[in-house]
């Protein structure tokens, strides 16, 4: 049986070597229309921040090593352009020559990933000094380009992950980076909670940040960029970090079922509308674990995954894709942030408003134990069974080992309910006694069992906003948080003492504020009959 692969990087090298690891007699092919197959997408920042050397080691095999030690096939710069599923024929360009042949198939599996995408600028597309990144060779043209041209500042369009180590990487080449995006927050789809915290650490590298900022028009072949606040910015570089699109084109020439925003449709089994068409990947459209629906996994991880067990469906082991849930870690200078399942943007877009969320600053380690630091964690909840939706978290240490704990407690489809009961390795240097979701868990829990009662900042009604008191229980050498004006100060400390000051013919609210102090004085003030409501940012 021939197996034919179109896609070489992360899904389709990983269905190939597992397939030929189970079964010696299938004939194996892959095209890719790259230069370079199985290469790390993922740390090209990294290659051109000066941090990984040899761009050759991305590389973790070959043509000539799939085909020595695997007897598979492959063939670069090599473009599928048409599918007939009738006949289960290609028609495959080489890309070096211009010539086109026909070749056969038994089962056709389509790992074309995804391309980075211009966004509609005037003069984008003639920006001499501007570049995607996505591929080795986009790597090494923009190395070269910083060999030779040796630029002193660089523009990033696009605060999302991928700008945001571009920028970090930058920056440690000793460039001035600005980024710029249209979205209101940095790091998205991240929480604003978390969001805020990564935006506040770009300004502490003194990186220029332009929010809720469009770029109007590219000028003199990339030598100025207007914005629509009103900048003109003159960068030596511009690095478009703007999103993808699906390589769907050849899907469509065999009639092959796409989502509205163009990814192939695929069941539990991997399968396309077409018989014996299979699809894995950036490309794909899958289900989510946490909500049932439709959802993309645009993690090489996942494609990963997929084309192991693709293998082992093919070849005739009996299991199903459960779906996607999403697990992603970034380094952001001295930070981290990492989140598994959904965060609240998603779940909005989805349609899903009935759940709670937490926000807690717990330490990573024991505060006893030297470099101790703020863990800033949040996890998302159904409402009415606490069932786990989500995490997120942001630090500088061990943020990610508890999205990967979460993400398990997600597989395992926990609830909130079961997080204190996780039994979490302790030790001074690398944990408390009660772990970070130990302690998420139980404030999530008061908050199921109503045992203090939060709610969003803006969901208070303005009735409320006139009219309730508005308590913050900060120390005085503290800076106020949150968005809205406390009506008094009172520590917490000193909260038994005071508590006269605090009326009790008015609604009770506690300003938004890191960490377990307003819970704290939540249980001070229901203890001396004064329920209050904590808001939430």
């Amino acid at each position: 049986m021939k197996f034919v692969v179109i896609g070489g990087v992360a899904g389709g090298p990983s269905f190939a070597t597992r397939l030929r690891r189970l079964n010696e007699e299938h004939e194996i092919v892959i095209y890719e229309r790259g230069e370079n197959i199985s290469y790390a997408s993922c740390a090209l920042p990294y290659y051109l921040g000066g941090v990984i050397e040899d761009l050759d080691s991305l590389i973790e095999r070959t043509p000539e090593i799939l085909k020595v030690k695997n007897n598979i096939d492959v063939f670069t710069k090599h473009e599928v352009q048409t599918i007939d599923p009738v006949n289960k024929q290609l028609v495959v360009k080489d890309l070096a020559t211009g010539e086109t042949t026909a070749t056969n198939y038994d089962k056709l599996i389509i790992s074309a990933g995804a391309r980075p995408t211009l966004p509609p600028i005037k003069g984008a597309a003639e920006a001499e000094n501007g570049f995607v990144l996505r591929s080795v060779t986009d790597a090494a043209e923009i190395k070269t380009y910083l060999d030779e041209h040796d630029p002193k500042s660089v523009l990033v369009l696009g605060a999302g992950v991928m700008g945001l180590e571009l920028a970090e990487n930058f920056k440690h080449r000793g460039m001035d980076v600005t980024l710029v995006d249209q979205l209101p927050q940095v790091a998205f789809p991240y929480d604003e909670e978390i969001a805020d915290l990564i935006y506040a650490k770009l300004l502490e590298n003194d990186l220029h940040v332009h929010l809720n900022t469009r770029v109007e028009e590219i000028r003199q072949a990339g030598q100025e960029v207007l914005l629509s606040d009103g900048t003109s910015l003159n960068p030596e570089l511009i690095l478009f970090a703007t999103g993808v699109a699906p390589n769907n084109e050849v899907a469509k020439t065999a009639g092959i079922e796409l989502s509205e925003d163009g990814q192939i449709i695929v069941n539990d089994q991997l399968e396309t509308n077409v018989a014996d068409i299979y699809a894995i990947g950036d490309i794909i459209k899958t289900t989510s674990v946490v909500t049932g629906l439709a959802t993309s996994s645009m993690l090489s991880s996942a494609a990963n995954r997929q084309g192991h067990m693709l293998a082992d469906m093919v070849n005739g082991t009996p299991m199903s894709y459960r779906g996607y849930i999403g697990a992603g870690v970034a380094k952001i200078f001295d930070y981290t942030a990492s989140y598994a399942g959904m965060t609240e943007h998603a779940l909005k877009a989805s349609g899903i408003t009935n759940y709670k969320s937490v926000f807690v600053t717990p330490f990573d380690h024991a505060y006893f134990y030297p470099g101790a630091t703020r863990l800033n964690l949040k996890i998302i909840f159904d409402a009415d069974s606490g069932k786990i939706l989500g995490g997120q978290a942001v630090g500088e240490q061990g943020v990610d080992k508890r999205m990967g704990e979460l993400s398990v407690a997600i597989t395992g489809n926990l609830t909130v309910f079961d997080l204190p009961d996780l039994e979490l390795p302790y030790s001074p240097p690398y944990s408390t006694t009660r772990d970070p979701l130990n302690i998420t868990g139980y404030v999530a829990i008061n908050q199921m069992t109503n045992v203090v009662e939060t709610i969003k900042a803006t969901d208070i009604s303005a009735e409320d906003l006139a009219s309730a008191f508005f308590l913050d229980i900060r120390e005085a050498d503290k800076a106020p948080s949150g968005s809205i004006p406390a009506t008094k100060n009172i520590p917490m400390n000193e909260l038994r003492d005071r508590i006269n000051e605090v009326p009790k013919d008015r609604k009770v609210y506690i300003t938004f504020r890191k960490g377990l102090n307003t819970y704290t004085s939540a249980r001070i003030l229901a203890g001396l009959g004064i329920p209050a409501i904590l808001i939430e940012e």
